[in-house]
């Protein structure tokens, strides 16, 4: 849902999306990831709707290409006489502006006063989300009376207990009784609906949806978390050229001989398309073609991550690619027992995939059993695509020093501060649901301490060298057994010049990353919020972090793989209130 200036709309679903002005995004390995987890009629990743360039005309039907949206909620507010009215029953007119399109607004034809969206909804943990039931609500479940309904407010505080539904027959209701306990009793089971798929009976689950309905606000944040993928974009081809033609084989596989090429060259160059394949001869680009086609004993990677790690902590990093060059760093004087190489992306590139959504609660949440949280469909039957988004950048790449992890896991008192966690973690999935086996997935005391410092550096380089936060991201490599991984990604990742200046890179210099490093553990001993963050109670009601707080770890919603989840800032230094189980003691700090 999208808050415009004078009304809200929904991004509908991709059914109403025109294909035909959604660019394809050639990543492989990403796409072969999506089929593999599930999605198997997915034949293509897809940008949202785009532009060639900007048009000036109004007119022309070009100017509107973007992402269509509908009014919701359709319930609407008079501002001036107080009439609470859905917006298709005549009622509200739409007043549209077409050179000020941000000035469009919906005026109440009785009293011409300005309408606005009424700030709740109802939603459930199956992804529906529906407009509020105030026939239903105001007459005590019943809904034969079609008499109008006002919305109150009495006093200056914006709160519930101040909300009242009226209706001409006489009943009245406080928004109070929406909430909570009496939420339960006042408001009806889930109908299983799904605005972004229309208003037809086919934007209903055809499965009754048994959820109970619970009250939400108009832009809260638990009203939709999307369901994502991504890929660091990797080579996997001996050279630059023949990485150009495998990233993309979509459009070369159907060129069947050097004349079709040639023809396809000369339209590239009029349309300003595939610049890279350009700068090589039409005798090269089909070599390549060629070596293309050849059968390739290719096996599936164990996840979408392990390749990447691979390709990061390999003796000979790659260079010479466009979309990723990579190349040694030196490991900073006083850490070269902890962490074990160094590495500087001066360019890479990040291809995200959305799935899906889930509402209320956060499919991530349940780790490995994510089946327990259905995800909400982006369109009515299974997608051929799925929307898709490229991002270049750069980043500095830390490979930690397996034997000291490991060392450090098996400390008695290490050990005990996991355990205890992973008893809250238990406790969390099981009152969400998930009875068969909640213990499998916590992601251990190793991703806590790599986590923690992930945001902690994001927060250090944001200082150091200017960046936006929230342009900062991380990710993390994280695995214990046979074929362990202990690493963090940090990098920059944003559609603006954040993400090719260069300054984070140049952060990554041994004189430079040492003090930032220092700085950083430094930081993190003591919190603004102290003795209160350092001493915070493990509790199953969605705070699965212990010593971490907004003052001192968490990031912002874009930079963070889990929403600000499995963070402990005892992990990585002695904190006030425990100072046995950091991996950093006080001579990295100091």
């Amino acid at each position: 849902m999208i808050d415009l200036p004078n009304f809200s709309v929904m991004t509908m679903g991709l059914d109403y999306w025109r294909k035909s002005v959604c660019p394809p995004i050639q990543e492989p390995r990403l796409l072969a990831h999506v089929r593999q987890i599930g999605f198997k009629d997915v034949k293509e990743l897809r940008h949202p709707p785009l532009n060639d360039q900007e048009k000036d005309d109004l007119k022309d039907v070009k100017s509107y290409t973007g992402v269509p949206v509908q009014i919701f909620p359709r319930w609407m507010r008079c501002t001036k006489c107080n009439l609470l009215a859905p917006y298709d029953i005549g009622l509200f007119k739409m007043k549209p502006n077409q050179f000020r399109p941000e000035l469009t607004r919906i005026e109440h034809d009785g009293c011409g006063g300005d309408v606005v969206p009424i700030r709740f909804l109802v939603a459930c943990k199956c992804g529906h989300i529906d407009d509020f039931p105030w026939r239903w609500f105001v007459h005590g479940g019943a809904t034969g009376c079609q008499k109008t309904m006002f919305f109150r407010q009495h006093g200056a505080a914006l709160q519930p207990d101040n909300m009242w539904i009226e209706c001409e027959c006489g009943k009245k209701i406080s928004m109070a009784t929406a909430f909570g306990a009496a939420g339960k009793k006042s408001l009806p089971l889930c109908r299983g609906h799904h605005p972004h798929l229309g208003y037809g009976e086919d934007s209903y689950d055809t499965e009754p949806c048994q959820e109970q309905l619970r009250t939400i606000i108009l832009g809260a944040t638990n009203s939709w978390f999307p369901s994502t993928v991504s890929t660091l974009a990797i080579p996997t081809r001996k050279n630059e050229l023949a990485q150009e033609v495998a990233d993309n084989w979509s459009v070369l596989k159907d060129i069947a001989n050097k004349q079709m090429l040639d023809f396809a060259m000369t339209m590239w160059q009029n349309m300003g398309q595939l610049p890279e394949l350009l700068e090589h001869t039409s005798e090269e680009i089909w070599a390549a073609i060629e070596e293309e086609r050849k059968p390739k004993n290719e096996k599936e990677p164990e996840d979408i991550k392990t390749p990447e790690w691979n390709e990061l902590i390999s003796e000979n990093p790659k260079n010479e690619f466009p979309k990723f060059q990579c190349r040694k760093g030196t490991v900073p004087h006083g850490f070269e027992g902890k962490i074990a190489k160094v590495r500087l992306l001066d360019r890479l590139r990040k291809v995200n995939a959305l799935l899906g959504f889930t509402r209320i609660e956060a499919r991530d949440d349940f780790a490995e059993d994510k089946s327990k949280v259905k995800l909400a469909p982006l369109c009515k039957d299974s997608p051929d695509w799925v929307p898709a988004c490229e991002v270049f950048g750069e980043g500095i790449f830390l490979q930690f020093n397996e034997e000291a992890l490991a060392a450090w896991e098996k400390i008695a008192a290490v050990k005990k501060r996991a355990d205890d966690l992973h008893k809250v973690y238990t406790l969390f999935r099981k009152t969400r649901g998930v009875d068969e086996h909640p213990e499998e997935g916590f992601p251990g005391a190793r991703f806590f301490l790599l986590h923690t410092l992930a945001h902690l550096l994001i927060r250090e380089f944001s200082l150091e060298c200017g960046y936006n936060a929230a342009s900062l991201q991380e990710r993390i490599y994280s695995r214990a057994g046979d074929k362990p991984m202990a690493g963090i990604l940090i990098y920059t990742a944003a559609m603006d010049s954040d993400g090719t200046l260069g300054g984070l890179v140049a952060m990554g210099e041994p004189d430079r990353l040492g003090p930032v490093l220092k700085k950083a553990l430094a930081r993190a001993k003591t919190c603004s919020s102290d003795p209160l963050c350092s001493e915070h109670i493990f509790k199953a009601d969605g705070s699965l972090h212990g010593a971490a707080c907004h003052a001192c770890t968490f990031a912002a919603e874009t930079s963070c793989e889990t929403g600000n989840k499995y963070l402990d800032r005892a992990f990585v230094v002695p904190t006030y209130a425990v100072a046995d189980v950091a991996f950093f003691g006080n001579e990295e700090t100091e």
